[in-house]
């Protein structure tokens, strides 16, 4: 179980508020030890097919992300792997997860990391919503982002949930949605 929002008490049962907890289905380690060997068969044939060479490491998951398997490729120029705003990557792991979900019949929650590209991405995500949110309080405009993913319009609001005087809102449809930065009150 993994606790999303603590909940408040509040006096005399008014003003409380719930815990949000997030409750996941433990599988057995084989089970998982199995899936990875086969996520690691699958993408070892995709990049194969792809005609590129790396090689692939299994890592344990961060605890905070949803995923029951994390690959990390490493090798030399692995840019197209990644492509624009990691949109190949992300096409890549969706693809790997749809491909091994299906043949163990199961939901397999995969990540697939090159190069440390994601962790990057997440800091640079973070340091510019810190920077953001320095200059919506400096002069109090909004300031929308550019559209992204909703993974990383989540780690926009996740770093400004802490950032005092400013909020977060998500505006537009599909792929036109993007975070705008505001002054609170």
């Amino acid at each position: 179980m993994v606790v999303l929002k603590e909940g408040k008490p509040g006096f005399l049962g008014l003003g409380g508020e719930e815990a949000t907890v997030r409750v996941l289905r433990r599988q057995s380690e084989e089970a998982r030890q199995a899936a990875a060997i086969l996520a690691n068969e699958v993408l070892e044939r995709l990049l194969s097919l792809m005609n590129v060479s790396a090689s692939i490491e299994q890592k344990e998951p961060s605890e905070e992300g949803r995923a029951l398997i994390f690959l990390e490729i490493t090798g030399d120029d692995l840019g197209i792997l990644i492509g624009r705003r990691g949109q190949t990557l992300s096409s890549l792991q969706y693809l790997l997860y749809l491909m091994v979900s299906h043949q163990l019949k199961a939901h397999v929650p995969v990540t697939i990391d090159v190069a440390g590209y994601r962790e990057r991405r997440q800091e640079a995500l973070k340091n510019l919503a810190w920077r953001m949110a320095e200059r919506v309080m400096a002069t109090g405009q909004p300031v929308p982002l550019e559209p992204m993913p909703a993974s990383e319009r989540r780690i926009i609001h996740l770093a400004i949930q802490d950032y005092p005087g400013v909020i977060t809102q998500s505006i537009g449809e599909g792929e036109d949605r993007k975070v705008t930065i505001l002054k609170q009150g």
